[in-house]
């Protein structure tokens, strides 16, 4: 992604779209020579004395497209009265730009494929294993763990989709001229209206984007960034919800993210195990989430066919937003390869509340033998709050279950107390349901990916 965005890439792609237009032209009938093509085609990649010359170039000019039109044309002699013929800067910078777009979102979404198959392996090996849940951060009704990850998986899911939905709508700005109108490209046609949409088309199909955006100002619309980084702001609310899902989950000393054998907690707190990786996914995600506002603020202040304030905005708002969604897919991919379950810790907190969660069973059951549901109801009642009075009151522990053993009112269910307070009753459909789903929602959306699984390396945070 850093090579993506860097200097080198941005020039030599502007020095394959002064290519690119210098073919389409000569195949419509302008007199390029052959020399001209090959000339340009034999340097697309700058040395590091052209990019020092073109820095150089641009101090003096004070215009970046035209010092490095001039370098191309020191080292292109032939092709240098042709190098741009017919265009404006923002063909090479914004076709350019579009290119990058595309470029980055090829590079996001198979990391983000490989993050849903390894939490989907991290699902299936824990889909039975009972666990607390969580409504309002207080204890509610069972779930699993391998349920629980399905709801990250979900959104991560529909990420995908909608990663992929922003790449595939992505068009080409192509050749528009100044502003948009491409006047000077019919003026070098002599008038032909046919061979200047040819141009259009045919420099779209250079690049093999699908079609050629219809009107231009100056500038492709900036609505475009917006309708790339929604979706990766879009995920960086999926990626916080899970990290934060997972933070609290090691405080709770249920599950923890990689930690490894040498790695210090606190300088001072010899004994602590932050949760520094989804820490810094909560950090990253609510950066890549608020870059989008600069999107939509750009979008709307372009003036009638464009203004330059987009310009330095965007060259940090667009490489940083890829940047950084690349870097959370990192953390992400880290962070579910060596996920630690604590199952004996889970087991005990389940044990804490299940109690006061199987009371319904517990008059169901007695009901069933004969029993009055609201003297049971009642009994339940009082034992419960006492059983509370202990949890909360002495620090003790949930001893409801051995009160209702004591308590010769439910004589003819004690035998089955130890059924109604299995853990595994009361988690639903979980299990099935994270079958369910990994089958018919997360398999086919990986399939296009699979391949690449293959040769996927663990994620290093050490580099």
């Amino acid at each position: 992604m850093s090579l993506l965005f860097s200097n080198a890439t941005r020039f030599s792609t502007w020095r394959e779209l002064w290519l690119n237009l210098a073919i389409a032209e000569k195949e419509l009938g302008l007199p390029i020579p052959d020399q001209a093509i090959a000339e340009m085609r034999d340097n697309l990649k700058l040395n590091e004395e052209q990019m020092k010359a073109a820095a150089e170039e641009e101090k003096k000019r004070r215009h970046d497209v035209m010092a490095h039109v001039h370098v191309f044309g020191t080292v292109c002699p032939t092709a240098a009265p042709f190098v741009h013929l017919g265009a404006t800067s923002c063909y090479v910078t914004d076709n350019a730009d579009l290119i990058f777009l595309r470029r980055g979102l090829d590079i996001l979404l198979p990391k983000l494929a490989l993050v849903i198959q390894r939490l989907s392996t991290f699902a299936e090996k824990y889909k039975s294993l009972p666990t607390l849940g969580f409504t309002h951060m207080q204890p509610a009704q069972l779930t699993t763990v391998g349920k629980r990850a399905t709801l990250w998986i979900q959104e991560l899911l529909w990420d995908l989709r909608n990663i992929t939905r922003a790449r595939e709508d992505l068009g080409f700005r192509g050749v528009k001229g100044t502003t948009g109108t491409q006047a000077s490209f019919l003026q070098l046609f002599d008038g032909d209206h046919d061979k200047v949409e040819a141009l259009d088309e045919r420099v779209t199909q250079l690049f093999d984007f699908p079609y050629a955006m219809p009107v231009t100002g100056q500038t492709y619309s900036r609505k475009v960034d917006i309708d790339v980084l929604s979706p990766l702001a879009s995920f960086a609310a999926s990626a916080t919800k899970m990290a934060t899902d997972i933070r609290l989950l090691c405080h709770l000393k249920e599950i923890e993210e990689p930690f490894e054998k040498d790695q210090i907690g606190s300088s001072a707190m010899a004994y602590k195990r932050n949760p520094m990786r989804s820490e810094r996914v909560c950090s990253l995600a609510r950066w890549l989430g608020n870059i989008l506002h600069n999107a939509h603020e750009t979008a709307g202040v372009q003036w009638m066919e464009r203004t330059l304030d987009d310009s330095a905005n965007r060259r940090l708002t667009i490489p940083e937003a890829f940047l950084t969604a690349d870097v959370l897919l990192t953390l992400l991919q880290n962070i579910s390869e060596g996920l630690v379950v604590y199952p004996a810790i889970i087991a005990r907190r389940i044990a804490g509340e299940l109690p006061f969660m199987a009371t319904e069973n517990i008059i169901m059951a007695m009901v069933r033998a004969g029993g009055d549901r609201q003297i049971c109801h009642e009994k339940i009642r009082v034992l419960s709050h006492q059983a509370a009075s202990v949890v909360k009151e002495q620090g003790g522990e949930n001893d409801l279950i051995d009160r209702v053993r004591k308590d010769e009112y439910f004589a003819p269910i004690h035998a089955k107390l130890d059924s109604l307070l299995d853990p595994r009753s009361f988690t639903g459909r979980a299990e099935q349901q994270v079958d369910s789903f990994l089958q018919k929602w997360v398999e086919p959306a990986l399939q296009p990916y699979r391949e690449g699984f293959k040769n996927a390396k663990q994620a290093d945070l050490a580099v």
